[in-house]
C-alpha cells in the first residue's frame, strides 16, 4: 500500500467509532514535510485517552494496512504505540485526551477527521522553544564525563569501548550544532540534513572515525573535545549556563596525568 492508502485505510476505520473524537497526522506528513522514506506520525484523541480498548482499536486499524511484524504498544511513553508492517511501513500513534491537545499548533498538524473542531482551536503556529540552561549544563558535563573516561579506557586497552566512547562524543556535538541552529519541524535524527548547515556539515565530516585502537581513540577523543567544547562554552554563555569550570579543568588534569595529553583548544 501507498502511504496515502494505509493514511485513507485508518482513517476509515476509525473515524465512526463512538469514543474517538478526532485523527491527525503529525511529524513529517503534519508539517508537509514528509517524503518516500518518512514514517506515518498520527495522534489520536480518545475520550478516555490511551486506554486498552482504544489500543486495540488502533492495531485493528493498522492491520487493515498489512501484517503486523513490530508491535510496541506504549512500551516507552505510556500513550505512543510503534508498529511496522510487513512492508516495513512504519506508523506511530500518540494517544491523548481532548484536554492534552493544548500544547500542538495547526501548523504542525493535518486532520484527518475532528468532530469537536478541535484543531480550529488551537494556535496557528507553536511558539518556538525557549533554551534550557539545566538540560544544557547536564549535556556539557555528560561530554565531560565521557572524556574523562579515555584514560580509564586507554589503561584497560579498552579500545572497542573507547569507540563506543567517541560514538557518544559525536551525539553531543550533534544535538549541540542542532541546538545552535534552532531549526523548526526538528523531526528525528534521520532529518539531520535539514537541521544543521553546510558549515556544521563541513565540521563533522572532517572529524576521524573512530578506530578500535590506543592512538586513534586518543586522538578521536581530542578531536572531538576540540570541536565541541568551545562551542558549547560559546552557546553557554549565550543562554546563561554556568560553565562546569572545575569540572573540566579536573578532567584535562587527570588526562595529563594518566596520558600525558593537553587540552586542544585554548
Amino acid at each position: 500500500m501507498t502511504h496515502a492508502d494505509v493514511i485513507e485505510a485508518i482513517t476509515a476505520s476509525l473515524k465512526d467509532v463512538p469514543g474517538l473524537r478526532a485523527l491527525f497526522l503529525s511529524g513529517s506528513y503534519g508539517t508537509g514535510l514528509a517524503d518516500e522514506y518518512s514514517d506515518i506520525d498520527f495522534i489520536l484523541v480518545a475520550e478516555d485517552g490511551a486506554t486498552d480498548e482504544v489500543a486495540d482499536l488502533w492495531r485493528q486499524a493498522v492491520s487493515k494496512t498489512g501484517d503486523i511484524v513490530l508491535w510496541w504498544d506504549r512500551t516507552t511513553v505510556p500513550v505512543l504505540i510503534n508498529a511496522i508492517t510487513e512492508d516495513w511501513t512504519r506508523t506511530d500513534v500518540l494517544i491523548l485526551k481532548p484536554d492534552q491537545m493544548g500544547s500542538y499548533a495547526q501548523s504542525s498538524l493535518k486532520p484527518l477527521f475532528d468532530h469537536d473542531g478541535i484543531y480550529d482551536s488551537l494556535a496557528t503556529v507553536a511558539k518556538p522553544p525557549l533554551p534550557n540552561p539545566k538540560r544544557f549544563r547536564h549535556q556539557v558535563e555528560e561530554f565531560i564525563r565521557i572524556l574523562g573516561l579515555l584514560h580509564l579506557a586507554a589503561g584497560r586497552e579498552e579500545y572497542i569501548n573507547g569507540v563506543l566512547g567517541v560514538f557518544h562524543l559525536r551525539n553531543k556535538l550533534v544535538d549541540l550544532l542542532i541546538e545552535e541552529t534552532n531549526a523548526p519541524n526538528r523531526g528525528g535524527i534521520l532529518h539531520l540534513n535539514r537541521l544543521i548547515t553546510d558549515e556544521q556539515k563541513d565540521l563533522l565530516t572532517a572529524l576521524p572515525p573512530p578506530r578500535p585502537d590506543r592512538e586513534a581513540m586518543i586522538s578521536a577523543h581530542l578531536a572531538y573535545a576540540k570541536a565541541y567544547l568551545p562551542r558549547a562554552r560559546a552557546r553557554a554563555g549565550r543562554i546563561g549556563t554556568d560553565w562546569p569550570e572545575a569540572f573540566e579543568a579536573a578532567t584535562w588534569s587527570r588526562l595529563k596525568e594518566a596520558l600525558s595529553i593537553e587540552r586542544p583548544y585554548d
